[in-house]
């Protein structure tokens, strides 16, 4: 990935000694930053395109790609943008602007210049020409991130699949063939530039009849787990067990309210895409229902189309869930903006019609707020007014929260009045596990129970009905 993947260095450039495999060593998969050797210098280039219609203005958007950076371990020197009404076809930004960029890359010492958009590949090899410096941009940067973070078989897949997609149209006319690689072979390498870890680092030439293969191989094994996941998905049906999926923006805290809330260890940091792979976890409702809660990876602006059809299988799983929380930073600069990007993320998934529970995180943060104030903030963003607030870390709201996943899953399933023999008390224990129990009494006859059970186990107590026509959706 990124400039070393798709071209040499121009001899002598005054970037070369920075960005050597050796001053990016890492070890047992962790960079070894900042006492094993100096980062590289990164600045970050950025613009506000009319024609976008982006809610994002150029400055919070290279606040982000700073953080990007920083998770890449990468250190920012700088930042520069320009306001254009549509991209210059030849560096993205105006001429003009690229000399004031390749005179500040130079009195910075940066060896890096990063956009905060995806470049087109002659875009990218005209702006190496005249900035003398390593070109990436933002897709190659957020690839590269998720190869270092990648943990599981099939996040390394899904990865290295979407680097290759990335990859193949900018490889170059004269590379014939590919040559061994180092690093490993599948989705991060032991070492390497940044944007370029994952497929490993390439000695010589890149054939595009090899990645070719290589991607169609990829393909093949990720639809094996597509397979895997489907089946597993099958019997999680058949058993009646809702699922509840958090989604939300990128470190809006998704980790640590599923620790918070399954008594689980899954890892957490403040930084973006501390988490790939999906996590799912039992817990139970207050009631007594058991609901899988399944952490996913988070949502960025500008996400990657790449990346969106790599983790086909793993997004799919929003798709299969009863209910989904959508994670909001409330304390966030950027909070409405995230919440946006989110929102306009699930409508391209086709998942926006779920039913959906707004969660405002970190509310430990915000010292001396009233819930008055709070409904004003949420007014003032846009956000749904319907919302819990909770703050994960310190374990604030998690008994309303849980009351109110109850709540919302107790309104996707069938209500039923049925009197069970007690001889079949397995299905009494059922109900308690999967359903709602809204009433329970004893009688000579049996346990009578009014309440709601999942639609795939109503068939289970029909012939135990008190009265059929109590029946509803």
């Amino acid at each position: 990935m990124g400039w070393r993947s798709h071209r040499t260095p121009p001899a002598g450039g005054p970037w070369q000694k920075e960005a050597t495999i050796e001053d990016l060593r890492t070890q047992d998969g962790k960079r070894l930053y900042p006492t094993a050797a100096p980062r590289i210098r990164a600045l970050l280039v950025g613009a506000e395109v009319a024609s976008f219609h982006s809610p994002w203005s150029a400055e919070d958007s290279l606040r982000e790609l700073a953080m990007l950076a920083e998770t890449a371990g990468l250190e920012v020197v700088g930042q520069v943008y320009q306001r254009l009404d549509q991209p210059y076809p030849k560096f993205f930004i105006g001429p003009g602007k690229v000399k004031e960029v390749a005179a500040l890359r130079e009195q910075l010492g940066a060896g890096l210049v990063i956009f905060d958009d995806e470049l087109s590949p002659a875009q990218t090899r005209n702006l190496e020409e005249v900035l003398q410096a390593g070109v990436l941009d933002r897709t190659a940067l957020i690839l590269d991130i998720f190869a270092q973070h990648a943990q599981t078989h099939e996040g390394r897949l899904q990865v290295e699949l979407a680097q290759y997609q990335y990859l193949l149209p900018r490889l170059r006319r004269q590379w014939t063939h590919l040559e061994r690689q180092a690093g490993t072979s599948g989705g991060t390498s032991a070492g390497g530039v940044v944007g370029l870890r994952g497929p490993g680092e390439t000695q010589l030439e890149i054939d595009r009849r090899l990645i070719d293969r290589r991607i169609a191989w990829l393909k093949a094994q990720l639809a094996d787990v597509h397979r895997h996941r489907e089946l597993y998905r099958k019997r999680r049906r058949q058993s009646g067990i809702p699922v509840v999926a958090l989604v939300g923006y990128t470190n809006a805290g998704k980790s640590t309210l599923l620790n918070a809330l399954a008594g689980a260890d899954v890892y957490t940091a403040n930084q973006l895409f501390a988490t790939l792979d999906p996590t799912t976890r039992q817990i139970t409702l207050p009631g007594g229902q058991e609901v899988l809660l399944t952490d996913t990876v988070g949502f960025i602006q500008k996400l990657p189309t790449q990346l969106i059809a790599a983790f086909r299988a793993t997004l799919e799983e929003i798709n299969e869930a009863d209910l989904l929380l959508h994670v909001v930073d409330l304390t966030h600069p950027n909070a409405q903006e995230h919440a946006q990007t989110v929102e306009a993320t699930l409508r391209e998934l086709g998942v926006a019609d779920r039913p959906m529970l707004t969660v405002l995180n970190k509310v430990d943060l915000m010292e001396g707020l009233q819930a008055a104030d709070v409904a004003n903030l949420v007014a003032e963003m846009g956000l749904p007014s319907d919302f819990v607030a909770v703050s994960a870390l310190k374990g604030w709201g998690l008994d309303a929260l849980r009351a109110r996943i109850e709540m919302a899953l107790g309104e996707a399933m069938v209500a039923l009045d049925v009197r069970i023999p007690y001889q079949r008390n397995d299905l009494v224990s059922l109900w308690h596990r999967r359903g709602v129990v809204e009433r329970e009494e004893y009688d000579n006859a049996g346990t009578h129970i009014l309440g709601r059970i999942p639609r795939e186990l109503a068939r289970e107590f029909i012939p135990y009905q008190n009265r059929p026509d109590v029946v509803r959706r």
